[in-house]
């Protein structure tokens, strides 16, 4: 008798172990499931504050606005005619500068910086005579045409 008691407690400890180790197993590609996920998430996240807003302009125009950009706001990045977070960033203290920006710089232009676009074009020669009311509609993207153009020639 002894003997079939040991191989079923051998066979026992083994089954024991096999479950142990096929738990443990599920636990570790469930941890590589959560912790891709929060990657795939974060990654998202990211795409979402890479946008670009060029509100209109022509990638030619853009470019002169990096530019102008470049030459008097601290825009490093590259002169591509995208502009993205670093290209408002750049404009933000700009429009904190000089037309009522007191948001944070943070690259995104939301209606708060949209405001302070639409005071500048209205106290320009770029033809802004809508409400400042923070919406890049057809008035805020014309007279921002008008300032693309004016950047494309003179940067």
């Amino acid at each position: 008798m002894r003997p079939n008691t040991l191989k079923r407690t051998a066979v026992s400890i083994v089954a024991a172990a096999g479950i142990a180790a096929g738990s443990l197993a599920g636990a570790t590609v469930s941890s590589a499931a959560t912790d891709t996920a929060v990657q795939q998430t974060a990654v998202a996240g990211e795409v979402g504050t890479l946008a670009v807003h060029n509100f209109g302009l022509s990638s030619s125009q853009a470019k002169g606005v990096q530019r102008w950009l470049k030459a008097r706001w601290q825009y490093r990045d590259s002169i591509d005619g995208q502009l993205g977070p670093n290209s408002w960033k750049a404009f933000q203290r700009h429009l904190k500068a000089s037309h009522g920006y007191t948001g944070t710089i943070d690259g995104i232009p939301g209606p708060n910086t949209i405001k302070a676009l639409q005071r500048k074009l209205s106290q320009s020669a770029y033809g802004y005579t809508g409400p400042i009311d923070g919406v890049a509609g057809p008035g805020t993207q014309a007279a921002f045409k008008k300032f693309g153009d004016w950047a494309k020639s003179a940067y």
